[in-house]
């Protein structure tokens, strides 16, 4: 899997704001899934196009292996890790490129490419595909210094990363993830809005 040393790492502040997200909008993503609005080569391939533009290198293993037992082929897995979006079935291409576009603008997507989901898919299952664009970001802002550190242990450091930002994030990053999880499960009971856009 390419790394892509460019990518800025997800600030502590940013993986709060991720799993304060990430666990508001799990529910949606399982009722999509129960109501068979979400399958789950569509959930994996959502997956592998946010992972694809974080980098990370844990949870391209990770969903390459969920992703072959949900169906889909070693090609289409290896394509979708490359960058390459072939043999997407074309009622699944809006969602893809919606997900890749919300984790390239950090979870701050365009209002009119929400506005274009919801018009394609409806509110509910828009919701169950936010959570899923989630619910990997989430794993890819922990799994990113996770796999930096364990590849820093076998001598191949991410040159994205640093020891001090690795450690900081496994230490202080885990630390606030209950914080984080109480945050939003007041913000479901107050009804607080469930997406920001980049103003």
């Amino acid at each position: 899997m390419k790394i892509d040393v460019g990518r800025k790492l997800y600030s502590i502040k940013e993986m709060y704001t991720l799993v304060y997200h990430g666990i508001r909008t799990v529910p949606y993503t399982s009722k999509a899934k129960r109501n068979n609005e979400l399958g789950s080569e569509f959930i994996e391939r959502i997956m592998l196009a946010v992972t694809e533009v974080n980098g990370c290198e844990i949870c391209s293993y990770a969903h390459t292996k969920m992703a072959l037992e949900a169906g889909m082929s070693n090609e289409e897995i290896q394509n979708m890790l490359s960058g390459v979006m072939a043999n997407i079935p074309s009622d699944e291409i809006q969602a893809i490129m919606f997900a890749q576009h919300y984790a390239d603008s950090r979870g701050k997507p365009a209002r009119e490419t929400w506005n274009r989901i919801v018009e394609s898919y409806g509110l509910n299952k828009s919701y169950g595909i936010l959570g899923a664009i989630r619910i990997i970001m989430m794993g890819n802002a922990y799994g990113i210094p996770w796999s930096s550190f364990a590849n820093r242990l076998k001598g191949r450091p991410d040159r994205r990363s640093s020891l001090l930002y690795e450690v900081e994030v496994i230490i202080i990053g885990s630390v606030l993830i209950p914080f984080a999880i109480v945050h939003s499960l007041i913000a479901s009971l107050l009804k607080l809005k469930i997406i920001d856009f980049k103003s």
